[in-house]
């Protein structure tokens, strides 16, 4: 049994009703998520105590775009992990679901999201409303010719024994549809993930480090244009210091009672 001492404490109920005041007010909200909306889902993140690179750091090379186009093991490492990630079988969370009925109360502007596993999607989140910032697992893309198909696809070819299957189209190296470290975000994605943190009273960044540019740099954006920033994340986040509320504890738990007010 874990000790009570053992258990960090949640937010101060003074920050709550701060932080949920703030939402229900706000007429224009944009929400940047990261990898820590997901983890009640199953899926690790990657820089917190138990992160996929913290536990590993060698794993940061198979979401760097040289060592992947450049180094045959990485490719087939990246196409083992591939086909067992627990984003397949992944179902949205508390996280996802106060989300989706934020939009439906008409007030969010955005879900500017560092995540690639559609979870958003899945809740029922509008894919004309979520910027994937990093890109998608769900889709395969060729460093060739940029064919796009689903990575279904590619994955039937590994588990019939392909360990690094080429494009179908040119025989190039095919890579999952995200961004990784060395490649550049999509241009008109992040042109409108801008426009979207200029245009908010209200900057919601939750179960994210803050950490990857230019995505983090969103914060700068909306503080810059007198926006309230309201952090929710379990560790600290180099833009603490400029949020009008910053809020430790489960996502699945603080998400939901701060937004109660502001989605209906």
């Amino acid at each position: 049994m874990q000790r009570s001492e053992d258990v960090p404490p949640g937010p101060a109920a003074a920050d709550l009703e701060r932080a949920s005041d703030l939402l229900t007010r706000a007429e224009r909200i944009t929400v940047l998520t990261g990898a820590g909306v997901s983890t009640d889902s199953g899926i690790p993140d990657f820089r917190g105590p138990q992160g996929v690179w913290t536990r590993n750091p060698e794993a940061e090379r198979l979401s760097t775009y040289q060592d992947y186009r450049d180094d045959p093991e990485v490719r087939r490492e990246s196409w083992r992990q591939r086909a067992a990630h627990p984003v397949w079988s992944a179902r949205p969370g508390p996280a996802h679901d106060a989300l989706v009925a934020l939009e439906r109360s008409g007030r969010l502007v955005a879900l500017l999201t560092q995540n690639i596993d559609e979870l958003h999607q899945a809740a029922g989140s509008s894919p004309q409303r979520v910027l994937e910032l990093h890109g998608t697992m769900h889709h395969t893309e060729c460093l060739s010719c940029a064919a796009r198909a689903p990575m279904a696809e590619a994955l039937e070819r590994v588990a019939a024994g392909e360990v690094d299957p080429p494009c179908p189209h040119c025989g190039g190296i095919l890579k999952s549809a995200t961004i990784s470290f060395g490649q550049a975000l999509d241009v008109e994605v992040l042109r409108r993930a801008r426009d979207a943190a200029l245009g908010c009273d209200v900057l919601l960044a939750v179960g994210t480090s803050l950490g990857v540019h230019p995505a983090a740099g969103l914060v700068d954006v909306a503080a810059a244009a007198r926006a309230d920033v309201v952090i929710v994340n379990a560790e600290p986040t180099p833009y603490d210091d400029i949020a009008s509320v910053v809020l430790r504890g489960g996502i699945g738990e603080v998400l939901p009672r701060i937004l109660g007010g502001a989605s209906g």
